[in-house]
């Protein structure tokens, strides 16, 4: 589309819905422009802000369908270790932390938070129908919706319900892609994987377009003038969020550098520079949980990583005075079967715990721990919906009254907060 083209002033309805990639627009901030339509289509610009405006949502996704039983292990059930002779964890390595349960050896992250009184541990996790499939279970993970066909993801529906219409960088996805979960209609995510790279991107056709774009020009035309604010608040988050890693400092250790570690430090570069962001989203790259082969070593390896950089950024969120502020919520979209597998791995199963951290949370068990001898098919049976956690977030941290309208259905919350 030829710029000037833009003096014919179209519907402002209309040409909202067709969003800037009518301007031939590609950015790296895709959401904050490329994913307009539907913002941008909403005629009110004002609304009321969430009700607790100082808090902050961690989602941490353990991506590829982590081994519950090997991460929370019931290491009193003989059953337990007659279908695992070979992968389960031996009791006298189990980390203790009740009568009947403990943790995987290297969860010693996890270990302190929970005896700090900081980790709830949600038993049985999962959704009535399960779906064995990567792709069908995080997709329902995502939308809050289990085989319900929802576009829309629950952290989406919930910033658009949360935060005033036109609130600048509500939701923050840290990836090289955006999360079904972050899609919304009126609160387009900042999407980045690295802060350093994040700058405009695309076509020589597209850049200049863009550049002709002049952001700082005043207009009455009204879509002309929400159009350029949508662009300078992309162009004004880049450089917030460059500026805010580059600055930023901890001597807090977060254990080993890359993947889930670096992206926490991300996050909390961004909390301590003040941006407003009330969610951010952190994914493990790829299907890192999915231990077909040889599971011991490799999960053994992804836990130590996940509960060291998790006790470290609650540990830096102490350190810049914003722990009180910050709950972290931790899932994976399904988990393992019981019995182990010909191959010293784990196929794709059901139920599966959650986890869910913060100076606030009740720390203890949450939940009814699922038999191992009476199962479907092998599988663990659900005994918490996973709803039930996502309205525990909504409603009783973040402070929203309303789960039913976001999560499409009556979810009881779990009273997992003081």
């Amino acid at each position: 589309m030829n710029l000037r083209h833009l003096s014919k002033e179209p519907r402002r309805r209309d040409f909202l819905r067709q969003g800037l990639n009518g301007l031939g627009v590609g950015l790296g901030l895709p959401a904050l422009l490329r994913s307009t339509s539907d913002a941008l289509a909403a005629d009110t610009l004002d609304g009321k802000p969430g009700s607790n405006p100082e808090r902050i949502l961690v989602v941490v996704e353990l991506t590829g369908g982590n081994d519950g039983l090997n991460t929370v292990v019931p290491y009193r059930n003989d059953e337990y270790y007659r279908v695992r002779p070979r992968i389960g964890i031996r009791r006298k390595d189990a980390i203790a932390i009740s009568d009947e349960a403990g943790f995987h050896p290297s969860l010693v992250g996890f270990e302190r938070l929970y005896k700090d009184g900081k980790l709830a541990v949600v038993e049985g996790c999962g959704y009535p129908d399960p779906s064995l499939s990567h792709f069908s279970s995080m997709s329902f993970w995502h939308t809050g919706v289990p085989n319900g066909g929802e576009t829309l993801g629950w952290v989406g529906r919930f910033a658009d319900a949360y935060s005033a219409p036109g609130t600048r960088n509500a939701i923050v996805n840290i990836g090289s892609s955006q999360s079904l979960a972050v899609r919304g209609k009126l609160h387009p995510p900042l999407v980045f994987a690295e802060p350093a790279q994040l700058r405009r991107t695309g076509s020589e056709t597209e850049k200049r377009s863009i550049a002709a774009f002049d952001l700082n020009a005043e207009s009455q035309n009204p879509t002309l003038a929400f159009l350029r604010s949508v662009a300078r608040n992309a162009a004004d988050s880049g450089a917030l969020v460059r500026d805010a890693w580059s600055s930023y400092q901890t001597p807090v250790d977060y254990g080993i550098a890359g993947g889930l570690s670096s992206d926490l430090r991300k996050v909390a570069a961004l909390i301590a520079a003040g941006l407003p962001t009330q969610v951010y989203y952190v994914a493990y790259r790829g299907n890192s949980f999915d231990t077909h082969v040889h599971q011991a070593d490799l999960h053994s390896r992804l836990l130590m990583y996940t509960a060291d950089a998790i006790r470290g950024f609650m540990l830096d969120m102490g350190r810049i005075g914003r722990a009180a502020d910050v709950s972290m919520m931790v899932f994976s979209e399904f988990g393992r079967r019981i019995e182990e597998n010909a191959s010293e791995g784990t196929d794709h199963g059901t139920a599966g715990p959650m986890f869910l951290v913060g100076e606030s949370v009740k720390g203890g068990f949450y939940g009814t721990t699922p038999s191992l001898t009476d199962t479907d098919a092998g599988n663990l049976k659900m005994t918490t919906d996973f709803r039930r956690v996502y309205a525990t977030m909504i409603g009783e941290w973040m402070g929203h009254a309303d789960t039913r309208s976001i999560l499409k259905g009556e979810f009881e919350p779990l009273g997992a907060f003081a």
